[in-house]
């Protein structure tokens, strides 16, 4: 797990330093990789890496790190999981290698195949390769977009890195606002990719590569939609059947996330998901501790989850440590939490505290059971957006006959005290405008008061879809097309790219095994199965020795912390808006929230 950066220098155009840019931008990601700093240059190419030491710890393995030919040179942030079966694929076809790590098996494999070694790879990824013949530069990022990686096109060149901020530090890229970017973080809570929160910085998107040639980009290539996966024909199975498949897919993909040559953790909740990564890892015979947070704000209520998680490490064997997170604390940290997150954002801040747990404990890898709700339908949205478009084909002819309603909706959404309600008959055409209205922050109509009425009319218009940064589906079924949904916007936009930021702060790799290509491709087409709860049934069981009932059955918490108590109830004084209209106590936590983080932005 590293930082990577580079700089593709337009030599006719640019007046600057390129190692300095490089070393800028890989210096602002040390902690991404505080174990070996790499620099090197090829005339108009200049590469650098920070690392983070996980496979193969000997500095023969640093970065950057250039072919048996010396043709090629790569940057490589993230894990090849599937790397070992790779090399001896590669071996048998008389290649050597140099190292045990999965960072050369990568480049021997793109010298092979080109880019169409990337159906081959199992694994989170983001990578740059150099190529000295060609002067071409290829950018390569993994399906479901769990590492990151930003560009942005300047007078002087082509310019990318793992995080946005470390563009910024390279001095040569703008730091004015992207209004797509601001809409955007306003409606969902994040930015949405391709934006950003810049003007002219860009992520490559998920599942995508592109090539360079002469400083200048082509368009970027999708090389692995991983929508493909709910939109082919669905499956018959027997329940036991099912079972089987879960166990067999979900055991074989943490055994594959297990791969490293240092200590792992687990974040554990007190909730399936994680408890069942326990429950494998248990059955696989490897030895891993436990890492829950605790606050005392929670003592007693549905919301602790310190009580189940013990009861689950107890249950599993496992070892297991409690990190009691105060207010102090957070008040204290949070400085260095808005420095560290790379692009605005409602959510991470429980990854940051859990990631600061596990490298207290002095891990450098842990393994987090995100992506779970995705796959196995475990969000209520899995139920209610699919009935609320049954529901829609009973009202929309009332709506569409003239008979007035929008009266009432608004009657029912100021009594609620629920904006949300009143927009029902403007987002009632789609199921993705139905799960538009169920995840977004700030409806279209609020962003007028919080970026004013010219910038909203444009940043809507740039951030496109209707709605808004959403695309169409085209899934089997209203499940499988909420399963999209949640992973191609909540999942990639708000959950990876905050483990990514708040893990790495700590010099933490984190690991998701239920975000995994391999495992989605054996299990997307069973989706519709999981409805009704039956997925969170089938994933409990997935170890031989399920998880115990009073987990299954227990109250869906999520993985929370105390913050409407820490900055709203007790903390409204420090909350500055610029307009009177948000001032009002009515506004939820969550809004509240989203404003301060924009204006630290």
């Amino acid at each position: 797990m590293c930082g990577i950066a580079g700089f593709f220098q337009n030599i006719s155009k640019s007046e600057v330093n390129p190692q300095t840019i490089v070393s800028n931008m890989s210096k602002s990601m040390e902690v991404r990789g505080p174990d070996a700093d790499g620099l090197w240059a090829d005339k108009d190419i200049t590469l650098g890496h920070r690392r983070l030491s996980i496979l193969d710890l000997n500095t023969r393995a640093d970065q950057p790190m250039l072919s048996n030919c010396g043709r090629y040179a790569i940057v490589f942030n993230g894990e090849i999981y599937n790397f070992r079966d790779l090399r001896r694929d590669l071996e048998k076809n008389g290649i050597t290698f140099q190292t045990q790590s999965d960072t050369e098996v990568l480049l021997a494999l793109y010298v092979a195949k080109g880019e169409a070694m990337l159906t081959k790879l199992r694994g989170m990824f983001a990578f740059a390769i150099w190529d000295k013949q060609l002067r071409e530069l290829f950018l390569a990022r993994d399906p479901y977009g769990i590492k990151p990686l930003y560009y942005a096109t300047t007078k002087n060149g082509f310019i990318f890195a793992s995080h946005v901020k470390a563009l910024l530090s390279s001095g040569i890229v703008s730091k004015r606002k992207e209004l797509a970017g601001v809409a955007g973080f306003y409606l969902w809570g994040s930015v949405p990719e391709p934006w950003t929160l810049y003007q002219g910085v860009y992520a490559v998107p998920a599942g995508h590569w592109m090539k360079i040639r002469d400083s200048v980009p082509d368009n970027p290539v999708c090389w692995h939609d991983i929508r493909e996966h709910w939109c082919g024909k669905s499956e018959k199975i027997s329940n036991d059947d099912l079972q089987k498949k879960v166990h067999c897919a979900v055991k074989d993909s943490v055994k594959n996330h297990l791969v490293s040559d240092v200590p792992i953790s687990i974040f554990l909740s007190g909730g399936i998901d994680s408890g069942i990564l326990a429950g494998l890892v248990s059955e696989l015979g490897v030895s891993v501790e436990g890492v829950t947070l605790g606050f005392k704000e929670f003592v007693g209520s549905q919301r602790d989850e310190t009580t189940s998680a013990s009861a689950i490490a107890s249950y599993y064997g496992i070892p297991h440590h409690i990190k009691w997170v105060s207010r102090s604390e957070f008040e204290q940290d949070m400085p260095y939490i808005l420095e560290a997150m790379d692009q605005p954002t409602i959510d991470g801040v429980n990854t940051w505290f859990a990631s600061k747990a596990a490298n207290e404990r002095g891990y450098k890898v842990s393994m987090s059971g995100v992506g779970g709700d995705e796959l196995f339908c475990g969000y209520s949205s899995f139920k209610r957006i699919p009935n609320l478009v049954s529901w829609a084909k009973i009202i929309k002819p009332i709506i569409n006959s003239g008979i007035r309603t929008s009266s009432f909706f608004d009657w029912v959404a100021k009594y609620r005290s629920q904006p949300k309600i009143a927009a029902i008959p403007k987002f009632i055409d789609s199921l993705e405008k139905m799960y538009f209205l169920e995840r977004c922050l700030f409806l279209p109509e609020e962003l007028p008061d919080l970026m004013g009425l010219d910038n909203a009319k444009e940043g809507l218009e740039r951030l496109g879809g209707d709605p808004p940064g959403v695309k169409l589906t085209n899934a089997i079924d209203g499940t499988s097309s909420v399963g999209i949904l949640e992973s191609k916007h909540y999942l990639r936009n708000q959950l990876l790219r905050d483990t990514d930021w708040a893990s790495m702060s700590h010099s933490l790799e984190l690991r998701t095994p239920l975000v995994d290509i391999a495992l989605l491709s054996e299990l997307g087409p069973y989706v519709p199965n999981f409805s009704g709860g039956v997925g969170k049934i089938l994933l409990s069981k997935a170890a031989r020795r399920p998880l115990p009932d009073y987990i299954i059955n227990q109250p869906k918490s999520g993985f929370g912390l105390p913050l409407d108590q820490w900055l709203i109830e007790n903390n409204t004084d420090r909350m500055q808006f610029g307009s009177p209209d948000l001032k009002s106590s009515k506004i939820p936590w969550a809004k509240q929230w989203a404003i301060m983080i924009m204006r630290e932005f």
